[in-house]
């Protein structure tokens, strides 16, 4: 690797015209194809598989009008209540959104308001009717029991008079004497009783009629009741305010939100921003208007500014300080236009682009400085510029291609935990590395080559011209003169001051760690939102006329038998909402619809905090936990809420497997470049620690609300959901870059004869003046994004500034060398096994190094870091294995 990098940067120098030119030719490119092929970017995040996503399938095949994303508009009248004129514009512009594509249908607020209160007083007709009802069924009883009494009196009339007509017969048949008159008196009886049989016949129907209609009426009492009972447990789902001055109109459009083309959402926001009701406000809520991030801001420039500082302290010039800086906006530019051209054809959330910018940035900037600083060192010795060039290629460059693989590798892992919009994070964000790698080993070369030896500034030309007179002098026979004061050797720290370091760096860790503990993770909403913007407003408008929960009502759906009949399913609805409303933390239950086999019921449920809350979450978990209600109605919960919840929790159930794939990425790596076991160790050790403070301070500022007024935080909530995951990525590779440049300098001093401490203090002393520059320059970067108005960015720079504050000055510059320097020899132990299975990995190109002369300045070029300052004088080593010999 470090040969063919020597020649790359051989032949960099050579035709440096060329190189440049080429790389214009490519930013031309990335932009063409950004031009043609680029898409819009999403606010929405998703993971496949999930309960939530279960339920949108579901209502998709039995429900498809309530599978569809919805979006809502918040109006308010500036008068405090709607005039007629204002509602009409309102239905007008209810029309002109139901023209655009993918748009089902437009809920108008106040037809809707009507048809509530149509129903609340079909109700109390009903009532009142039934009232009026039994009242006349009663009476028509009273009357059927009247007319029975007069019946079963005439009846027993009847009885009477046959009594004594048979008494009489009996006694003209025993006289003989004639029975005539008695026989007519039998037939006036039987007529008598025919009629009241007659009667008693048309009061037993009257009675039928009368059960009949009781029974109706029972039946119609039961649909009042349930229905009653149904109204009472929707009241606070309303889409106009208690006081009338506010209303929700809906938009539902005909894909599920996470299908949704954001084209067809934008075309409904602009016919929204576009209509004028006098007197009315028109804001579109955070489901429609969630502000996409700048890629570059005002604080991002000012970072770059401030890595531009430290460069120009570093370097001492201010040419060579631009260098870096060019190199990474080049490549930023090719990496965001190269990423934004596939936002066409892969859903691509709107903070892809920012995080590619700032990595992008970052270590563009710290790659070239790495081999500028290199290149500067072995100039002041005297070594001619285009040698120069191509060994800081072959050395800088070999361990700049190295820790950009780290990073890279890392990143693509993203792809591994199964998280789509995740991957395509990662994929962009290593797109952006290796673009900037490409850029360090080739355009930082050429334009060294071109700058030749100005990029020294005036005092470095004059050092290097003494350093080339001495060499001149030296080679005339006269005595060398020095050019330079000596640097005295290095001195280890003593036993107690590196226990002590240990002990600080990690007590102070863990203790920043701790409200890690109470880390919660969510998606940003409405509130999240800038306070300018038109979803924050929107959200404060709701929360305070409709409720918190307004925000992100949940959908819960029930599986239902298919065979009820209209009362049954009204029983069935309402033994679900009962049981729903039994919850804590919910406001309101509504029915919604039942599919047209009555075999899928949906519901609306209005918790009593907004999709972040603690207590929304935990209603999500306990609507699932339930048994089926009643036995047999099984529930299913979606809604944008528990979308973000199943999200959040998809995302908190991969970090530690990512964690453990790049912590065992990490060791495995390490022990390969280090040849040692307990260097890893330490290594990783650390490497958890920075970042769980990160952690801590995360949670600290974005959930606890610590100083968050100072960076522009207004709301605090759970931690943004992929920011953990995001952060694992980046700090290991970037830990492993200050891990490389440190330690492989006292490495390269133990297996050149130091003692196994004098090494880790010479290896420090080579290191420490890049790794700091480096680590400003990245904390530099990402504090600039912390000026971003999108919560996400925010706690982007804020992660990422602090791991690398932590992992580079409390980890690498504090722990990592005393522990060293604690552990001695056995630092450096590798067992033999493993010494002869290990490849022997030269990241720094020290066999290179080794092959080339003396610079004309008479200063050696082996031996050193790749940070370009020399380590110590070299002591005869074993060859190859990295062995400590003496």
């Amino acid at each position: 690797m470090a040969g063919w990098l020597y020649g790359v940067g051989t032949f960099a120098a050579r035709h440096a015209k060329a190189v440049l030119g080429a790389w214009l030719a490519v930013l031309v490119l990335a932009g063409g194809a950004f031009a043609a092929f680029a898409g819009t970017l999403t606010g929405s995040f998703d993971i496949p598989d999930t309960a939530s996503s279960e339920v949108i399938a579901e209502l998709e095949e039995e429900l498809p009008d309530q599978s569809g994303a919805t979006g809502t508009v918040v109006l308010r009248s500036e008068d405090g209540s709607f005039t007629d004129e204002q509602i009409a514009a309102v239905a007008d512009l209810g029309a002109d959104i139901e023209e655009q594509d993918d748009v089902a249908a437009v809920v108008d607020p106040f037809v809707t308001q009507g048809e509530l209160e149509g129903q609340a007083a079909e109700l109390e007709t009903g009532a009142t009717d039934l009232e009026t009802g039994q009242a006349e069924l009663d009476a028509g009883a009273a009357e059927l029991e009247e007319g029975q009494a007069l019946l079963d009196e005439g009846r027993a009339a009847l009885d009477q008079e046959q009594a004594s007509l048979d008494e009489a017969r009996e006694q003209a048949e025993a006289a003989g004497a004639p029975t005539e008159e008695i026989e007519a008196g039998q037939a006036e009886i039987d007529a008598g009783r025919a009629e009241l049989d007659a009667e008693q016949e048309r009061i037993d129907e009257g009675r039928a009629e009368l059960e009949s209609g009781q029974a109706e009426l029972d039946a119609g009492r039961t649909e009042l009741e349930l229905g009653t009972e149904l109204l009472q447990h929707a009241e606070g789902i309303g889409v106009v305010s208690d006081d009338a001055s506010t209303a929700r109109l809906t938009v539902s459009f005909t894909e599920p939100m996470l299908e949704l083309d954001d084209a067809s959402r934008e075309a409904v926001v602009d016919v929204v921003e576009a209509a004028e009701i006098e007197g009315v406000e028109i804001v579109p809520a955070s489901d429609l208007s969630m502000t996409v991030p700048e890629v570059l801001g005002v604080g991002e420039v000012i970072g770059v500014v401030i890595a531009a500082i430290v460069l120009v302290v570093v370097l001492a010039s201010a040419l060579a300080a631009a260098f870096p800086i060019v190199t990474a906006i080049t490549g930023v530019g090719i990496g965001s236009l190269t990423t934004l051209a596939f936002s066409g054809v892969i859903q691509m959330s709107s903070v892809t682009p920012v995080f590619g910018v700032m990595l992008g940035l970052a270590v563009g900037i710290d790659y070239a400085l790495f081999l500028i600083n290199r290149h500067r060192t072995q100039l002041l010795e005297g070594t001619e510029v285009r040698r120069s060039i191509a060994l800081a290629t072959g050395t800088a460059g070999t361990a700049v291609v190295f820790a950009g693989s780290t990073v890279v590798l890392a990143l693509l892992a993203l792809n591994v935990v199964g998280i789509p919009f995740l991957g395509v994070m990662g994929t962009a964000g290593a797109v952006s590395i290796v673009v900037a790698v490409l850029l360090a080993v080739t355009a930082t070369p050429a334009l060294l080559s071109l700058a030749g030896t100005r990029m020294l500034g005036r005092k470095g030309r004059e050092r290097r011209e003494a350093a080339l007179a001495a060499a001149a002098d030296t080679a005339a026979g006269a005595s060398p003169a020095s050019t330079t004061p000596g640097q005295e050797p290095a001195r280890p720290m003593s036993t107690g001051s590196a226990i002590a370091r240990v002990l600080v760096g990690v007590v102070a860790l863990l203790v920043v760690a701790i409200p890690a503990l109470d880390m919660r993770l969510g998606l940003p909403t409405g509130e999240n939102e800038p306070q300018e913007s038109d979803a924050y407003r929107a959200h404060q408008i709701v929360s305070e006329e409709f409720g918190e929960g307004a925000n992100g009502p949940l959908l819960v759906t029930a599986d239902l038998p298919g065979d009820l009949d209209e009362t049954e399913l009204l029983q069935a609805q309402l033994e679900v909402v009962r049981e729903i409303a039994d919850q804590e933390a919910v406001v309101a239950v509504a029915p919604i619809a039942v599919s047209e086999d009555g075999t899928l019921a949906s519901f609306q449920v209005l918790p009593e905090e907004d999709p972040n809350g603690e207590s929304t979450a935990d209603l999500v978990h306990d609507l699932r936990s339930l048994p089926p209600v009643n036995g047999e109605y099984e529930l299913g919960v979606a809604g944008q809420s528990a979308i973000n919840i199943d999200i959040s929790e998809g995302l908190s159930d991969a970090l530690p497997v990512y964690l453990a794939v790049v912590v065992g990425l990490s060791f495995l790596i390490m022990v390969t470049v280090f040849r040692s076991i307990l260097v890893p160790l330490v290594a990783t050790a650390g490497f958890v620690l920075s970042l769980f403070a990160t952690y801590g301070v995360a949670t600290a500022v974005f959930q606890w609300g610590w100083l968050a007024e100072l960076i522009g935080v207004h709301s605090t909530g759970p931690i943004l959901s992929f920011l953990p995951v995001i952060v694992v990525g980046v700090l290991f590779g970037l830990a492993m870059d200050y891990q490389l440049f440190l330690t492989t300098g006292m490495r390269e001093a133990y297996v050149h004869g130091a003692s196994a401490r004098v090494a880790v203090a010479e290896g420090f002393r080579a290191g420490r003046r890049v790794v700091t520059a480096a680590a400003l320059i990245m904390i530099a970067v990402f504090a600039g994004f912390i000026s971003s108005d999108s919560v996400m960015i925010k706690s982007f720079g804020v992660g990422l500034a602090v791991g690398v504050l932590f992992d580079a000055f409390v980890v690498r510059m504090l722990i990592v060398p005393a522990t060293l320097h604690l552990l001695g020899r056995s630092a450096w132990w590798l067992p033999r096994w493993l010494d002869k299975v290990v490849p022997n990995v030269d990241v720094e190109g020290a066999a290179l190094v080794e092959q080339q002369p003396a610079p004309a300045g008479g200063g050696s070029t082996g031996g050193r870091h790749a940070a370009g300052e020399p380590v110590h004088e070299e002591q005869p080593t074993s060859s190859g294995s990295g062995r400590h010999t003496r």
